[in-house]
């Protein structure tokens, strides 16, 4: 666990390797995960900048290294390095921008099929391998974690991965998931 909702901000975390999440939790139990943070990413960021507690939890998914900065020692570092407040923003518009995605996925798509074929896709738009097959996905989460960032069951990820692999739609491979037809599953995504 590197912090927990509502913790006030003492510091900013960079995921140096490994995997982590930023999941934000109801007073019911229901969890929903926001994002998979990258390798190389800053979390916390925003809570840093604007002294404000976490609105999210964020763990670990694998055994990582992340590196610790001290909140006053990073805002003292950004008044001394004024050229990097541009590089600040860039990071917190990208955060913004992938909160408005998740935001659309699950609150605008208008079945759990919708909603699965928009997260591939978001996910070959930011990250993948074009093989012969097709664009060629790394997959690091469970069907639950699948789930959890679209708000869906584990079992209705795992029954509309099949009818998308029985569809031709996808093929799957370890750790992998090939789009074989990238614009019938980007169609599939708006309906």
């Amino acid at each position: 666990m590197l912090f927990v909702e509502g913790e006030s901000p003492k510091g900013l975390y960079i995921l140096c390797s490994g995997q982590a999440k930023l999941v934000a939790n109801s007073n019911e139990g229901r969890s929903i995960i926001l994002r998979q943070v990258r390798e190389g990413e800053i979390i916390g960021l925003s809570s840093v900048i604007a002294n404000v507690s976490f609105p999210v939890t964020g763990e670990t998914l694998a055994p990582s290294q992340v590196s610790f900065i001290p909140r006053s020692e990073f805002l003292t570092f950004l008044r001394t390095h004024v050229e990097v407040f541009a590089r600040v923003a860039e990071h917190l518009s990208m955060e913004l921008h992938r909160a408005w995605e998740q935001t659309r996925t699950v609150a605008l798509a208008l079945s759990a099929r919708a909603k699965l074929a928009q997260l591939l896709m978001s996910w070959a738009n930011e990250e993948t391998t074009i093989t012969p097959e097709g664009k060629r996905i790394r997959v690091t989460m469970t069907h639950e974690g699948i789930g959890e960032i679209i708000g869906v069951s584990r079992e209705t990820v795992t029954r509309l991965l099949a009818d998308f692999k029985r569809a031709g739609l996808i093929r799957v491979k370890g750790g992998a998931v090939v789009i074989l037809r990238p614009s019938e599953l980007a169609s599939m995504s708006v309906g």
